[in-house]
């Protein structure tokens, strides 16, 4: 059998050119033969530049249709020619991609390394929008792997530091992205009976999804398009307006497959199926899931396989299928025991934590002297037990583990440090009068507010009870008392009637700033300043 032909230099570059315009134009299967013939040529003619560029579009191709292994096996392969060439975008973007994939298949290792990573080499770069994208990737990994608190503040610090320099592309990243942790957080804690903030979860989600539509038609990307249909289609079904969002889902499934979007297309069928339930079309919803699980053969990503078969074994239970039940059951229970292991030995093995994140986005030397230090600890250090359950913040061994290294960073560089001691007023009141089921409600709720209202680089604690602990690392104490009096005006003016009738909350804070550079004189200080607050009132901020 004979060689085929070498493509000169020229018909290279008219592949890659091709190859583009496939790109813009959403036509997957053309663009990837044009790469991949593009890739080999170059690559047997030793061409850098046009392998790097045949590697990056190959990547791109496979992920848009769904091929994830394949992806990032063709990932790993042009990395190596793209990381010598230094800090550039083409290599940020092929990292997101990579970060993207790994994580959804439940390989959470090479997500954060590719995340990690991508963050690094955006920093180097400079640019703010390649920076804020690289953060919305980190977020992603930490969604996937169930953590969907840690990459909302993820995006929300890559929103803020793109503020006005946003394009729309920026916008629909950042969108569909907080769209799907709001998401993310809500499937976590449908079945744990906390309803109030089941809901919340999801009128953020329709919030994001109905913002990013204007940015998703504007950027004219047609996955972007089909992606923001799908969510918002998936939040409305959830909300229980079930003809709103079967018209979206509809339209996104129409799109997805028509443009070979699998993963998408996939994902959809899922939503349809749970809209089939909610109707109680139950025989429809059963013959979705059975479709789907021989449609995809075993290759659904591990998000998508936990959701086909917690609807499966909700479908078959409703027809009495028993052993389908049992089945699909134990699969969704093994999936879950499976993406809780790998979300344990990935944050042991890179130590990611809410402080590490953003020491690796912003200052990887300080986090690889962190790593190198606490690398004989690191099956000790699982996230779980530095967090506290009811309200997903760090507990006093997360003060323990984390404030020496703070404060030490402080002194050695000169640099302020605040810490705010937060105390709910009356919180005894709030059970006695309204139950402990809505006092636990309330600390949820301020709980997020504190994430709200504060940096990813800014260390939240429940400290005690109704009492919370903030570190503002860097910060001086009149921007703390700014940050925490808006906390405070926030937390009055919330609605909190909607919990229970006549529900009132309201706070008094105290603040004590570094120096001095210890951490129980500070405490000490701001617990006493805390304590003045409620003596002249309750309801408002004291400094130390």
């Amino acid at each position: 059998m004979s060689k085929p032909a070498e493509l000169s230099a020229e018909q290279i570059a008219q592949c890659l050119e091709q190859a583009r315009a496939a790109q813009r134009d959403a036509r997957l299967e053309e663009g990837l033969a044009l790469a991949e013939q593009a890739w080999a040529a170059s690559q047997q003619q030793a061409y850098l530049a046009e392998q790097v560029e045949a590697g990056r579009l190959r990547s791109f191709f496979r992920f848009r249709r769904g091929d994830l292994p394949g992806m990032l096996a063709a990932g790993q392969e042009v990395l190596p020619l793209m990381r010598p060439l230094g800090a550039q975008p083409g290599i940020c973007e092929l990292l997101r991609w990579m970060s993207l994939a790994a994580s959804e298949i439940g390989d959470f290792e090479t997500g954060l390394a590719c995340a990690n990573e991508g963050c690094a080499l955006a920093q180097e770069l400079g640019e703010v929008r390649i920076q804020a994208v690289a953060l919305n990737a980190l977020g992603a990994c930490f969604e996937r792997m169930g953590d969907p608190w840690q990459a909302e503040r993820l995006m929300n610090e890559a929103a803020a530091l793109v503020r006005d320099q946003a394009t729309p592309y920026e916008h629909v990243v950042t969108f569909n992205n907080l769209c799907s942790v709001a998401l993310g957080a809500y499937h976590l804690m449908r079945d744990s009976g906390n309803d109030a903030a089941c809901r919340q979860a999801l009128e953020r989600g329709l919030h994001y999804a109905r913002e990013v539509r204007p940015h998703a038609r504007e950027h004219g990307d047609r996955f972007a398009l089909a992606l923001t249909d799908g969510n918002l289609g998936e939040v409305l079904m959830l909300l229980g307006a079930l003809d709103e969002a079967q018209s979206f889902l509809d339209a996104a499934l129409e799109q997805a497959q028509s443009l070979g979007y699998q993963n998408l297309a996939w994902r959809t069928r899922c939503s349809l199926a749970e809209l089939m339930l909610a109707r109680g079309e139950v025989r429809e919803a059963w013959h979705i899931v059975q479709a789907l699980q021989s449609d995809a053969a075993g290759a659904l990503p591990a998000f998508i396989a936990l959701r086909l078969h917690h609807n499966a074994f909700r479908a078959a239970r409703a027809l009495g299928r028993s052993d389908d039940a049992l089945a699909h059951l134990e699969c969704y229970q093994r999936l879950e025991r499976q993406r809780s292991v790998a979300q344990l030995m990935a944050q042991s093995r890179f130590f990611v934590t809410r402080l590490e994140a953003e020491q690796v986005r912003a200052q990887a030397e300080l986090a690889n002297s962190a790593v190198d230090a606490l690398t004989a600890k690191a099956v000790e250090l699982e996230a779980h037990v530095q967090r506290d359950p009811l309200t997903g913040l760090g507990n006093r061994r997360c003060l323990a583990s984390r404030m020496p290294a703070l404060m030490a960073e402080a002194e050695a560089r000169g640099r302020p440090l605040t810490l705010a001691l937060i105390d709910a007023d009356h919180f005894k009141s709030v059970n006695d009068r309204h139950g402990h089921a809505v006092g636990d409600q309330v600390l949820q709720v301020l709980a997020q507010m504190l994430r709200d209202n504060t940096r990813s680089s800014d260390l939240l604690l429940r400290y005690g009870g109704e009492e919370f602990l903030v570190v503002f690392p860097d910060t001086v104490a009149d921007r703390a008392f700014e940050v925490c009096e808006r906390l405070r005006a926030n937390v009055e003016n919330y609605g909190w009637d909607e919990l229970a009738p006549g529900l009132q909350v309201s706070l008094s804070i105290g603040l004590a700033s570094a120096p001095p550079y210890s951490t129980d004189m500070l405490i000490a200080r701001a617990d006493a300043a805390m304590y003045r607050a409620k003596h002249l009132g309750r309801n408002r901020v004291a400094l130390a």
